[in-house]
């Protein structure tokens, strides 16, 4: 499927967003947010789509995932510096719904050991699956810092009950042509996932978290 967005275009927005932040220097590193209008769709009657694609470059490398690990997994994190916290720690939550949200809020993402990815539900109740945060799933066959890069390269494309969405696609760190790749298969995916694919597309922006949006289509 031919993108309606040429590299010209996708050039000029990126190297607009990246001078925009090196103008003002933030003291945080500014997310790129790639911003989709959609048009002839009702979210009341229309299916809602959702997706997830794996980018070439990480978006967000601040991200923080937390691995709900068994033994072996936990020493692994520890090992790598990654935050973990076995069966005996979700036990102490207590399904306490303020305790189970606080967790959800504190980290991106989680990844489970398969021996404890079935006790989420009765360990947890459904806290972490409302906040759209169910662990994936850590086999003992993968590495966990592959998967853990992973889930920081993969974004979600979710239909909620308005015809808005971003997604983050970079940072102002990155190289143009990084970028450009990123938002590149960003759009096609999310194209693809749409009913009518470019017909559904109304308008698609770019922009660092303080900065201006950059117009691509």
């Amino acid at each position: 499927m031919a993108s309606k967005v040429s590299r010209d275009t996708l050039y000029e927005s990126v190297n607009g967003v990246l001078d925009f932040s090196k103008k003002k220097k933030r003291g945080f590193l500014e997310t790129v947010e790639l911003q989709i209008g959609l048009k002839n769709y009702d979210p009341q009657k229309d299916k809602r789509f959702s997706g997830t694609v794996k980018l070439k470059h990480i978006p967000r490398p601040k991200m923080k995932v937390c691995v709900l690990g068994d033994q072996q997994h936990c020493d692994e994190a520890k090992a790598n510096n990654v935050e973990c916290m076995d069966a005996e720690a979700l036990k102490k939550l207590n399904k306490n719904k303020k305790l189970v949200k606080k967790l959800a809020k504190s980290y991106d993402a989680f990844l489970a050991s398969e021996s404890l990815i079935k006790q989420i539900p009765r360990l947890l109740g459904p806290g972490l699956n409302k906040a759209g945060k169910f662990p994936g799933l850590l086999s003992h066959q993968e590495s966990m810092m592959g998967k853990i890069e992973e889930v920081k390269s993969t974004i979600k494309f979710q239909m909620k009950k308005v015809l808005c969405l971003s997604v983050a696609v970079g940072h102002v760190n990155m190289e143009p042509d990084e970028l450009v790749q990123n938002i590149h298969l960003s759009i096609n995916f999310l194209v693809s996932l749409l009913k009518k694919n470019w017909q559904n597309v109304r308008s698609l922006h770019i922009k660092s978290s303080m900065g201006p949006p950059q117009r691509l289509y």
